[in-house]
């Protein structure tokens, strides 16, 4: 009986290790300062080699991190460039060379951010695992024309998730690769992208195109390939498997607002971002099998330029190795992480992500929810979710929190009612900062640009009541709108949503107008603004509070600055809740060109004549008590003439 109760000891022992979540990080690039390189094809390579677990580690999934920030003794970059992220080989300097693309960084507009600066987004390459082993080399390829006084700051993380693998990788073979010609009259797109075979060892039940894509050129008629949707194909054994436009838009980027024209959609991509690959999985078996892309017939008649920018890589994969095997993604709500950005801090629906790993389809799940300090909450999930499928599960429920920092934890449970085959990636933690105190009585100030019918401006409580809503019928054009609201103690949402994807104000449509949404106290004192170059919109979460003292010690700023597109003048204002010292200081390519400073200033309008400045990007930057808090940009050109 002794010997019995210590291997039932053992035996559980080894189990809880097997089942305890362990994360390893593999930096290859620590910030590294990336410029570009106009002397070679304006491709700048950085090379830089990481130490990755070895063959005997087992890996559950790995995350890719990049972060861009600004450059240390550098302005920062500006240009939307593509940029390549490549494991080039492994095994050392006497490895063979690869060459995969595991990552597609678009750069954002730059311009406009200092020092301190940094943004950090994240990809899945784990179906790149059974090549991250060991002495890896990663490249990151930089593109571009910019001079060599502006750059990044590029750090790349790995997150490795030791772990049980969900199926077994069985090989890669590279489909198509390369920028492609399209719309070209003496050239056929179809003549690159063939159909290509490949032969699945055995013990094949899965087919997985990764497939990344982007379009860019600017030709006549319909600006292809970076500002024309068109669609595309990808078939399987001559049976279509995935069929989709090739657009994005990007007035919701997380990332806002840039220098540059950040708000215009694009063809499958937006400046400042970290793309996701295409995911088609098909089920397969053995033996030989044929991939093929086709793209919409185009044919362009001027300005030829347009290119498909491809990567793509099929994973041949065994069937799922446990039946019953669910995985948190992410928490969306609550969470501080940048990516998130537009949905927090939130007052209340929590929101997360989930992936079905398991062979069985996922049918049901126990959720056990809540932030430290308060009650966990349970909940019992049901659907229908497939292999490798992720379903987003958003609660009817506040976000329990304390001011200041919160911590909140999302965990999985008895998926199909069953244990899960591993509840190492069953749990997530996020932090995230409480939505701020507002006062329960407070003035709402909207002013209208010139196309009011984009805008609508609403208020919700926390059961989704809506207790205040001005819409498109309710809206003229350039007018100053203010309104007393009256709300009861409690959480609370105020949103702006701008149907046109381009804000209350963008630099690059001065014909727009300026408008602004800012709330202040009873007394008058500015206690909120809304980014009004903020695309497709922004919200607000707060808690309402009939303690709610304003903070005079503790600067709020609201800045106006129009038009950005100019050929003489340019007038900002500013409101703040407290009286500063201000200077004001216009540059090119960081060169000063006018400094004004002023003294004892809490609101005010200021009129800036910019003949002295050359045509092109001009930028703007307030000091408020010797501190940068406003940097815009306004684009100079010659009058027309008459």
């Amino acid at each position: 009986m002794k010997k019995l109760l210590i291997l039932l000891s053992l035996v559980l022992s080894i189990s809880c290790y097997a089942q305890k979540k362990q994360i390893i990080h593999v930096v290859s690039h620590n910030r590294t300062t990336v410029i570009c390189d106009t002397k070679m094809s304006g491709n700048n390579p950085y090379p830089s080699w990481g130490i990755f677990p070895s063959e005997s580690t087992p890996v559950r999934k790995i995350t890719m991190k990049v972060t861009l920030g600004s450059p240390d003794s550098l302005r920062t970059a500006h240009w939307d460039y593509l940029d390549h992220i490549y494991l080039r080989r492994k095994g050392g300097l006497n490895g063979k060379m690869i060459n995969y693309e595991i990552g597609r960084m678009l750069t954002p507009y730059g311009s406009i951010y200092n020092k301190g600066w940094n943004w950090t987004w994240k990809v899945d390459v784990t179906d790149f695992a059974p090549l991250l082993r060991d002495s890896v080399e990663v490249v990151y390829v930089h593109s571009g024309y910019e001079d060599k006084t502006v750059g990044w700051a590029l750090t790349i993380d790995f997150e490795i998730l030791s772990g049980p693998s969900v199926v077994r990788s069985l090989g890669i073979t590279p489909l198509w690769n390369g920028a492609f010609k399209y719309g070209d009259p003496n050239y056929n797109i179809v003549d690159s992208l063939r159909p290509i075979s490949y032969v699945a060892p055995t013990g094949t039940a899965i087919s997985r195109i990764r497939i990344q894509h982007t379009g860019h050129g600017m030709d006549r008629p319909k600006g292809c390939s970076e500002f024309c949707s068109r669609w595309r194909e990808l078939s399987m054994d001559g049976k279509l498997v995935d069929r989709r436009d090739m657009w994005k838009k990007c007035g919701g980027n997380p990332l806002y607002p840039q220098g540059g024209t950040w708000v215009y959609s694009r063809a499958y991509w937006c400046p400042g971002d970290l793309q996701v690959p295409d995911i088609i999985d098909v089920p397969a078996s053995a033996g030989k099998h044929a991939a093929s892309i086709m793209m919409e017939p185009y044919t362009a008649t001027g300005n030829i330029q347009a290119e498909e920018n491809i990567s793509a890589y099929m994973f041949c994969y065994s069937s799922p190795l446990q039946k019953t095997d669910v995985a948190l993604e992410q928490i969306l709500v609550p969470t501080d992480e940048q990516q998130f950005k537009r949905l927090n801090p939130a007052c209340f629906n929590p929101r997360f992500l989930i992936r079905n790993l398991g062979s069985h389809n996922l049918r049901s799940l126990t959720i056990t929810c809540g932030t430290d300090g308060f009650s966990k909450r349970v909940y019992h999930w049901k659907g229908n979710l497939e292999f490798n499928k992720t379903t987003e599960i958003v609660l009817n429920e506040p976000v329990q929190f304390k001011q200041g920092k919160n911590r909140y934890t999302v965990t999985l449970s008895k998926p199909n009612g069953v244990a899960d085959a591993w509840m190492g990636d069953n749990e997530l933690t996020t932090t995230f900062i409480a939505p701020e105190l507002y006062p329960t009585n407070f003035v709402l100030q909207f002013r209208t640009n010139n196309r009011p019918k984009d805008n609508t401006v609403f208020l919700i409580d926390a059961l989704g009541n809506t207790l205040f809503h001005k819409g498109p019928q309710d809206l003229d054009a350039a007018t100053l709108y203010q309104d007393t609201i009256r709300l009861k103690e409690g959480k609370y949402e105020l949103c702006l949503i701008d149907t046109a994807g381009n804000g209350l104000e963008f630099w690059a449509e001065p014909k727009n107008g300026d408008g602004y949404l800012r709330m202040f106290d009873m007394k008058g004192n500015l206690i909120h603004t809304f980014e009004s170059d903020c695309g497709d919109g922004e919200k607000l979460s707060f808690v309402a509070t009939p303690n709610f003292v304003a903070d005079t010690t503790q600067a709020k700023y609201a800045f106006s600055l129009y038009p950005r597109v100019v050929t003489s003048n340019t007038e900002f204002s500013v409101v703040s809740n407290k009286t500063s010292e201000m200077k004001v200081v216009f540059t090119v390519d960081g060169k000063v060109y006018q400094q004004h400073e002023y003294s004892a200033i809490k609101n005010g309008t200021f009129n800036y004549n910019l003949d002295d400045l050359p045509d092109g990007r001009i930028l703007m930057e307030v000091f408020i008590n010797g501190k940068s808090h406003f940097k815009g940009r306004i684009n100079k050109r010659k009058p027309k003439m008459s």
